[in-house]
């Protein structure tokens, strides 16, 4: 995992500052690691309050992550004072940490001044030339020169925009990142006049042999609050993951802008970006998958029908027909058939041969329990030949067949879940009726123990344990969306245990 230091204020808010910077590292799958330089009472509104950190603290937290956990990747943003400026360009040197993203951070959005002009002095002498990458806005870029005691280029198209970036990247950073949001152009590349106007931001990225511009289509949106911290943060991990410079500002401003294109209003100023657009967050996890299924509302019926069914609980006491059981034994004989046909083709789907290894020992596994099948049935006066000839029943044939086609039309893993109500089933029914035998012993012996006996023994729980396993691996990979239809085969397969069970009484 990739390590940011953010050094930078807190946003009460949590749309700008730390809290946005940390939201975005999480959604790119970085570690993020703070620095405070100061705490301010703020919204979507403005300002109210900042409250520095002093800087000989600020000093502490940088050399308490570096030491310990190590930094790929430095991103700044509002440093507040001088002092904090200064240090910060004395820790990138000692620590040597060379990838850094400066956001020079000096005006909020709502105009609070958030970095005095004595800092932003320091920022030019100091900072700048141990800056990476360097990501001002407009106003910043003037301001940048103006302290550094070189004239302000007035911009009105992408040409000035250049010579703008240019001009500031001669200070002493490598690289500059021009953020042309606060003057959105019109396509033929002049001053938009009016809202209807604007139709392209233009950010420049300027340095040493290097030129180009990343263009977007302009958004009217209040919520912008913390795109400068966001576009930053968002730059930083794409360069600790490794991608080029050019790579990982254009990755940035797309992230930025799918953030204010999904962004929910919030607030009564100027809100936040969707930080998370782009996140897919499953509901359980890893290793979870089976006990978040049998724990949903809309499994659990279906589920307690099957496993708490009639049918099952006259085999835990003794009471069921014996021609009942003969009937069901011979219908569950050909389930079986089709059971072993629906895990050699789960082998046949598989991508890996671990996964085609499993799908193997599954079918040896229900060979092994056709073999115990047959010799149960013995007792019953039941022959193989006679059960091989016997005609299918409805739901048997309705329950294999479904199996059968979700093997043939969806991916691997669904075949496994549409399996699953079978394997996991039997252990949960026959654990429970096995337990039943000593704490609620029938009057008479049990006729139906050997049944309950073959599932609870250990080559059936191995079975199960390695079905599960191989559900848990796969699932975590899915998309919430494919989660849900997996969810609606498994209730569906679940059904059609239970219709089995209805079948056989």
């Amino acid at each position: 995992m990739k390590r940011i230091l953010v050094i930078a204020g807190s946003d009460s808010s949590g749309g700008a500052g730390l809290e946005a910077d940390q939201k975005v590292i999480a959604a790119h799958g970085c570690y993020a690691m703070t620095a405070t330089s100061a705490l301010t009472a703020q919204n979507t509104e403005g300002v109210y309050g900042i409250h520095e950190t002093p800087s000989d603290f600020v000093q502490k937290q940088i050399d308490a992550c570096v030491h310990d956990i190590g930094v790929d990747v430095v991103k700044t943003g509002m440093l507040a004072s001088a002092a904090t400026v200064s240090l910060v360009a004395k820790a990138l040197r000692e620590h040597k940490l060379e990838l850094s993203v400066v956001d020079p951070v000096m005006v909020a959005t709502s105009g609070a001044q958030l970095l005095p002009e004595k800092a932003v002095r320091t920022l030019c002498e100091e900072l700048l030339p141990v800056t990476y990458l360097l990501t001002p806005n407009i106003p910043e870029a003037n301001l940048i020169l103006k302290e550094a005691g070189q004239p302000p280029i007035e911009v009105s198209n992408e040409k000035g925009l250049k010579q703008l970036a240019a001009a500031v990247q001669k200070l002493g950073p490598k690289y500059v990142l021009l953020k042309g949001g606060h003057l959105p152009l019109t396509l033929d590349d002049s001053i938009a006049k009016t809202g209807t106007e604007k139709e392209v931001v233009v950010n420049v990225l300027y340095g040493q042999n290097l030129e180009t511009t990343v263009k977007l289509p302009y958004q009217q949106s209040r919520n912008t609050h913390g795109t400068g911290c966001s576009l930053a943060s968002a730059i930083a991990c794409r360069l600790a993951q490794g991608n080029g410079l050019v790579q990982a500002v254009r990755m940035a401003c797309r992230y930025v802008e799918a953030g204010i294109k999904t962004s929910v209003q919030l607030g009564k100023g100027s809100g936040p970006l969707n930080h998370f657009h782009s996140i897919q967050l499953l509901p359980f996890p890893p290793d979870g998958f089976i006990d978040f299924l049998l724990e949903r509302e809309d499994v659990q019926p279906a589920w307690h029908e099957y496993t708490h069914h009639e049918f099952t609980k006259r085999m835990g006491d003794g009471t069921l027909p014996p021609e009942t059981f003969k009937y069901y034994m011979i219908q569950d004989y050909l389930y079986l058939i089709h059971f072993a046909r629906a895990n050699a083709l789960a082998g046949y789907k598989a991508k890996t041969l671990d996964d085609i290894a499993g799908a193997a020992q599954i079918v040896t596994h229900i060979r092994h329990e056709i073999n115990l099948h047959i010799d149960e049935c013995k007792d019953f006066g039941l022959t193989q030949t006679e059960m091989e000839q016997h005609e299918e029943s409805q739901a048997c044939t309705a329950y294999t067949r479904y199996v059968l086609d979700i093997g043939q039309s969806e991916d691997w893993l669904a075949l496994q879940v549409a399996l699953l109500p079978c394997l996991l089933g039997y252990s949960v029914i026959a654990r429970r009726l096995h337990e039943l035998q000593s704490t609620h012993p029938p009057k008479e012996p049990n006729r139906y123990l050997t049944w309950i006996n073959n599932y609870v023994a250990d080559d059936y729980t191995t079975a199960v344990k390695t079905g599960c396993a191989l559900i848990e691996k796969h699932a975590v990979k899915q998309s919430p969306s494919r989660i849900e239809e997996l969810v609606a085969i498994f209730i569906h397969a679940t059904k059609m245990e239970a219709g089995f069970w209805n079948m056989a009484a």
